[in-house]
């Protein structure tokens, strides 16, 4: 397991009732109702929540890439996350598909920015081996 030298950030939220509770951030940017899964409920759900910051991690993570590779990152790159909540033999678990949106990037470029985006990408690294994941040009 790779360790932390220096922690740069600290997201805090508190989050009550479960699936069909609320969470808050200690800043109080973030306050959000839950609900379960496809339910009509008036909230979001964690697997919406994990696509969301995945995929702007993931966008971040690309533009890094580019600076590294010396590639201009289009202004409307794009990253669509589908995060898949799912039984197996064992119980319940996530499976993910990242879809990438760069226009205007030749397709060699591009799909070196996705590889190298998802080697650096935190959430990346923190979900690889644990779930399946699959990333696409789109």
């Amino acid at each position: 397991m790779s360790k932390i030298d220096q922690v740069i950030y600290t997201g805090r939220t508190h989050t009550t009732g479960g699936r069909e509770g609320a969470a808050r951030s200690a800043d109080g940017r973030l306050d959000v109702r839950l609900s379960r899964p496809g339910s009509s409920g008036p909230g979001t759900n964690p697997e919406q929540l994990l696509g969301a910051g995945w995929s702007a991690c993931f966008i971040g993570a690309m533009g890094h890439a580019a600076r590294q590779l010396n590639v201009n990152l289009p202004g409307d790159v794009a990253v669509t996350a589908e995060i898949d909540l799912g039984t197996g033999e064992g119980g319940f678990f996530l499976q993910a598909r990242l879809q990438v949106s760069l226009p205007g990037l030749p397709r060699d470029a591009a799909q070196a920015l996705i590889d190298a985006a998802h080697q650096t990408c935190p959430y990346s690294k923190a979900l690889r081996g644990n779930i399946d994941v699959a990333t696409e040009l789109v």
